[in-house]
């Protein structure tokens, strides 16, 4: 693997490995083929991993939602220890990994990452409660990690939100590598102004309040008090509202250097935008013209403008 490429967890059927108990496989090939060229996948099957095999009899959870057990489908033989005693092993190992997130296979009693069934003890319907035995041990050992599954990322808000989570986590490990340190956390801080913006300004002003205190006594503990808030900030989805609000604070950087044609086009597009009449890309991609054009060199800087590769095409949806 590249040292330098972000990896990230993911079911191995949704990279188009015949894993599943029949056979089969889920291949995602938006995730493959388009994220694909800019990440490593770690892929893990936890059913084959832990010694199940192809074909199977299929699986289902059993009991509390809470804390449910993994049980054949037909023969109701209890595979949920066997599969907890792989997994932790397994745990260990992804550790090592220095993974920046993961995706889960949607309904999956094993990986799925919500609203999986399961079955009261008695019989009866299903409950869409649950969490795949797996998945919630992921979850569960790597909480700081961003999570989805194929079918929430479907969603083109969802999906881009998912990614932009990920390429921070990136840039904060980045931002860390040589030891958390005032410094640091005021720079990375300051790249991503204009993002968490778009996500929470409450929690925009907040994270500024937190690093307003980077020369105070407790200057040291700052990164570890500024992550959580940072997570819990990008877990808010930006909207059509917040976004046009964040553009409409980039072009207060142009009003002494735009002429007069060109600080037309550029809030007409802000505007087509907030009607909903072209996506994100299309103000933000001017927006950065006019930074090289002008040399911007604070806008320049902003993760906002460029938050993970273009040809992901993820602002094209939103």
């Amino acid at each position: 693997m590249d040292q330098g490429r972000i990896r990230l967890g993911i079911a191995r059927c949704l990279l188009g490995d015949p894993v599943r108990y029949d056979g089969t496989h889920k291949l995602d090939r938006t995730l493959r083929d388009g994220l694909g060229r800019f990440v490593d996948w770690v892929p893990v099957c936890p059913e084959v991993e832990c010694g199940l095999p192809v074909p199977r009899e299929a699986v289902r959870l059993v009991g509390d939602p809470a804390a449910p057990r993994l049980v054949g489908r037909t023969s109701g033989t209890d595979v949920t220890e066997r599969m907890r005693a792989w997994g932790r092993g397994r745990l260990e190992a992804l550790a090592h990994d220095d993974l920046c997130g993961y995706v889960f296979r949607y309904g999956s009693p094993s990986s799925g990452m919500s609203r999986v069934k399961v079955y009261p003890e008695g019989g009866g319907p299903a409950r869409r409660d649950g969490t795949g035995l797996w998945a919630g041990m992921v979850m569960a050992r790597f909480p700081d990690l961003p999570f989805e599954d194929d079918g929430r990322l479907r969603d083109p808000a969802i999906r881009e939100n998912f990614i932009t989570r990920v390429f921070t986590l990136m840039r904060w490990r980045e931002a860390m590598a040589d030891g958390p340190s005032p410094r640091a956390l005021v720079d990375f801080h300051t790249r991503h102004k204009l993002l968490l913006m778009a996500h929470s300004v409450e929690l925009y002003r907040a994270l500024g309040r937190l690093v307003a205190g980077a020369g105070g006594p407790e200057a040291e503990t700052l990164p570890g008090r500024y992550f959580p808030l940072l997570q819990k900030a990008l877990g808010y989805l930006p909207t059509t509202r917040k976004h046009t609000n964040v553009l409409a604070h980039v072009q207060g950087y142009f009003k002494r250097v735009l002429s007069a044609d060109e600080r037309q086009e550029l809030t007409g597009l802000v505007e087509s935008y907030h009607a909903g009449l072209v996506p994100l890309v299309v103000p933000v991609t001017l927006l950065n013209h006019y930074v090289r054009k002008y040399g911007q060199a604070y806008l320049a800087g902003q993760v906002y403008l460029n938050p993970y590769p273009a040809e992901l095409m993820l602002r094209n949806h939103v």
